[in-house]
């Protein structure tokens, strides 16, 4: 499926593992289950990385308010 808009990128990331970064430079990395048009971002099974990419704490289902994400990249 060819990408032609960024949701639609989401849309191939929907239940794949991904990292999100957030403004604080907080790296969360988790799978995707869900996300609106503001960004919203539901992630499972999320995990906390720290700097050297260990797991600095276990978070489980998440919901980050899409205006403090940077970006999100596949995992």
């Amino acid at each position: 499926m060819e990408t032609d808009r960024p949701l639609d990128a989401l849309n191939e990331a929907r239940n794949k593992r991904v990292i999100v970064e957030l403004k604080n430079k907080t790296q969360i990395v988790g799978t995707l289950k869900a996300f609106d048009i503001h960004i919203n971002t539901v992630l499972g099974d999320a995990e906390e990385q720290g700097d050297d990419g260990s797991v600095k704490r276990k978070l489980g289902k998440v919901f980050i308010r899409g205006d403090m994400i940077v970006l999100i990249s596949p995992a």
